[in-house]
């Protein structure tokens, strides 16, 4: 396991510590420690290597204490402070957090009361019936618990795809660097942009496979060596992603690229259609009898089974292939680096990690022309969310930012919460000030479905929301939709002219690809957000245009792919 990712877990644990003891400030530090270096790029045992401490403190968010605690770690391989609290509460607390509805105070009881430390002693007592009798607990919460564990057990041995996404980009810079390699790319469900990856899986084009695979055994992040033959190779990194190379002649490159991925379901009616025309269809290539007559490329294969190419985001078996075959087309859909905005950013102000000023600044760097300010709103307390007065001091603040930073421009707006009912937290008088009005569910997770969806219905008939932020709330792995009913929800959406999120955040990607091709069919718009609170999370945007594209969605269907000022018309008038 690297260091970024051993720390940040340590951080995250700390953070759970903290909480217990009611330190919400040192709680939230830590929490965006760790999530600042779950997302870096570069390794902190490179950076404290070369800049000491001081190479640390240079990192947005990490103070001169989360420095030294990284030091420390890196020279000693502990961390005292987080051993002394170990000490006191010896629980596995990322484990038990995975359970929905665990948060550090429950676990703290759970661990006084009944001596539970990890995710068997929990199941234990909750089929014993023990969690139950705990005051504040209750049968519903006890039946909800193994609810949450049998979601754990059932979403284990996966990981998302935003955050593998960093590693595959350096494994490839390494490939990119043999000369031996003539391309590389990912296969797979990573290949098709997945909200969750099993492992790794690269695919290299080279005449000299073994050197190849030599050299991918040996890589510094090697930790052990699964299996390794002349062209294939299965290695676990430190960062615990298992990993598979094949390497394969530039004339198969195409299709074995094609088959390795996938989805299987795709290639065993891409293989039909071969058998049909009485060819034969494998990783090797696409042969007519012994003669090979298409494999260099992907576009090849396609080309020669009568069809046109397609996508890896569409290759799911979803009617991509009926569609063509019936003389049809598929969407162009949207491209990468297509989004000039982002509409759900947070900020200091709530709970995001940095000033309005230093988002924005982030916002430029990363390529986009406009964001929207939407901090929390009251109802949210434990983010110290806005209240009326508050959320106009704010909009003072971002007009005087206006005129001070050019080439972006920064909308006023809020992520107001959607209460029990379905009316809104904050006044209609404030939200007719702001530019950008999201909504969303952030409590009472477990109501009836038809309560639910009226919930929210409601809300977004509101003629002042302009957007409903990920709107089924589920936390991947974590956390299961809210039973609604999306079809009724779309369906009002579309009538109300709200538009719908595809939320980037790599825990949500929120609408799934299967809501997004169900809202299309019902004419509905789309925003998709980085749902920001670190000027480091501007990069999730790209898995959001990747979930559009699995939703087989197009550029002309995403608003924020338009300038602000059109943006803003098209926004008011949907």
């Amino acid at each position: 396991m690297s260091a970024n990712t051993e720390i940040a877990k340590i951080f995250s644990e700390m953070a759970s510590f903290f909480q217990m003891k009611d330190d919400r400030f040192r709680a939230r530090a830590y929490e965006n420690g760790a999530e600042i270096l779950e997302s870096l790029t570069l390794n902190v045992k490179q950076i404290y290597t070369e800049k000491g401490v001081k190479g640390l403190e240079e990192l947005q968010g990490i103070g001169r204490g989360m420095a030294e605690k990284i030091e420390e770690y890196l020279t000693s391989g502990k961390v005292r402070e987080y051993e002394a609290l170990k000490q006191k509460m010896p629980v596995d607390m990322l484990g038990l957090r995975t359970v929905e509805g665990l948060g550090p105070k429950s676990i703290k009881v759970l661990y006084e009361k009944l001596g539970i430390k990890n995710l068997k002693d929990l199941e234990n007592a909750a089929r014993g019936g023990k969690i139950r009798k705990l005051t504040g607990f209750g049968e519903k919460k006890e039946r909800n618990i193994l609810e949450g564990i049998e979601f754990v057990k059932k979403n284990s041995g996966r990981m998302l795809l935003g955050y593998v996404w960093p590693k595959v980009l350096e494994l490839a810079e390494e490939f990119k660097n043999m000369k031996e390699v003539i391309a590389i790319e990912p296969c797979g469900s990573l290949r098709r942009r997945k909200e969750t990856i099993g492992d790794i899986d690269l695919l290299v084009a080279s005449d000299e496979p073994e050197k190849v695979i030599e050299r991918f055994v040996g890589m510094r992040d090697v930790v052990k060596v699964w299996g390794k033959g002349p062209t294939k190779a299965s290695v676990r990194l430190e960062d615990n992603f298992d990993t598979d190379v094949r390497v394969v002649p530039k004339e198969s490159w195409g299709s074995a690229l094609q088959y390795f991925t996938g989805s299987k379901t795709h290639n065993v009616k891409l293989r039909q259609i071969a058998i049909e025309k009485g060819l034969k269809l494998n990783e090797y290539g696409l042969f007519d009898g012994k003669k090979k007559i298409a494999g260099e490329t992907e576009e090849g294969v396609y080309q020669a089974l009568g069809l046109t190419y397609i996508e890896p985001e569409l290759r799911e078996d979803t009617g991509e292939i009926e569609a063509l075959r019936q003389g049809g087309k598929l969407p162009k859909i949207i491209p990468y680096g297509s989004l000039l905005g982002d509409l759900q950013v947070q900020t200091n102000w709530t709970d995001g990690e940095h000033s309005i000023e230093e988002m924005a600044r982030a916002a430029t760097a990363a390529g986009l022309q406009y964001i929207a300010i939407t901090d929390h709103t009251k109802s949210l307390a434990m983010t110290g969310g806005s209240d009326e007065k508050k959320l106009l001091r704010q909009v003072a603040e971002i007009e005087k930012l206006n005129r001070e930073i050019k080439g972006i421009k920064i909308l006023t707006g809020a992520e107001v919460n959607i209460l029990r009912d379905g009316s809104l937290d904050i006044g209609d008088e404030v939200l007719s000030k702001l530019d950008v009005v999201g909504a969303s569910v952030h409590s009472l997770f477990k109501m009836p479905r038809a309560d639910m969806t009226q919930r929210i219905i409601r809300a977004i008939q509101n003629p002042h929301v302009d957007i409903l932020f990920h709107p089924t709330g589920r936390l991947i792995q974590k956390r299961e939709a809210y039973e609604v009913d999306m079809e009724a929800v779309i369906k009002e959406a579309v009538k109300t002219r709200t538009i719908l999120e595809i939320n980037a955040y790599p825990a949500r990607l929120d609408l799934s690809d299967e809501h997004i091709r169900l809202a299309q069919r019902y004419g509905a718009k789309f925003v998709i957000d980085s749902d920001a609170h670190s000027a480091e999370h501007f990069k999730y945007l790209d898995f959001g245009v990747a979930q559009a594209r699995r939703g087989w969605t197009t550029a002309d269907d995403v608003l924020n792919t338009l300038p602000v000022e059109e943006f803003l018309r098209k926004l008011k008038s949907n």
